[in-house]
């Protein structure tokens, strides 16, 4: 990762007061990816491109049974890989991804998770945040911050980035602005406030305090602003 942008000494103080204040909230911030190791999560993680961790956590305990380990998965036939993973979408593609990160975590990693974010870039269907992901839930390793759709959109609405579309970017900003030892949390933070709270669909403003007291860029400030309007 880049060189990490400035970040004045009032945005640092206010990510970590939103951080704190959302752990009173959400006081467990977890993955919610279902998994007993490594090797687990990181196939749960390419699993859940583009598709739900409900639905990824349905699909594994099957998954897992049939090929619990790397040198199982690795001899696994593909066509079976891609009936047990069909539902998560896109199952060719990851019974690939499945199949090949598998044999080169067996040929090339003696059979064991890599720990550092180059090894696990070469894995197929890991990207900075699938390693990100295994990292800091997996081995506890903060390297960078997992941005997801939530993660993304409460960046911009909590006004802690200005890029609305570049995931590097969105975390390298966050990297700024919040402790290292906080990043892995962050994005469970996030995630778990955008899923009951700042939804991407609202039709009227959310009142959580949270939305309330640092919702700087939120369309739900045009609501509450129509709504005292109208009074």
């Amino acid at each position: 990762m880049a060189k990490l942008p400035n970040k004045s000494k009032k945005q640092k103080e206010r990510a970590l007061e939103l951080y704190n204040e959302l752990l009173e909230y959400y006081p467990d911030p977890r993955c919610e990816l279902d998994h007993r190791n490594p090797f687990e999560l990181l196939i749960a993680t390419i699993l859940s491109a583009q598709c739900t961790d409900v639905r990824v956590n349905k699909v594994t305990p099957d998954l897992f049974e049939a090929y619990p380990t790397p040198e199982a998965m690795a001899k696994a036939d593909l066509e079976d890989l891609e009936e047990l993973i069909r539902s998560t979408g896109f199952y060719r593609n990851k019974a690939k991804s499945l199949k090949e990160s598998s044999n080169i975590i067996v040929d090339e990693f003696d059979g064991e998770v890599p720990q550092t974010m180059k090894e696990l870039l070469t894995l197929r269907g890991a990207a900075r945040k699938t390693a990100n992901v295994v990292l800091g839930n997996a081995f506890g390793k903060n390297e960078g911050v997992v941005v997801d759709t939530h993660v993304k959109r409460l960046s911009n609405r909590f006004g802690l980035t200005k890029e609305k579309k570049n995931t590097n970017k969105i975390e390298k900003d966050l990297m700024a602005l919040f402790p290292r030892e906080t990043w892995t949390d962050v994005s469970h933070l996030f995630i778990h406030h955008g899923r009951n709270a700042c939804k991407a669909r609202i039709s009227e403003p959310p009142d959580h305090p949270i939305c309330i007291k640092y919702g700087k860029k939120c369309e739900c400030w045009k609501m509450r602003g129509q709504a005292d309007a109208e009074k």
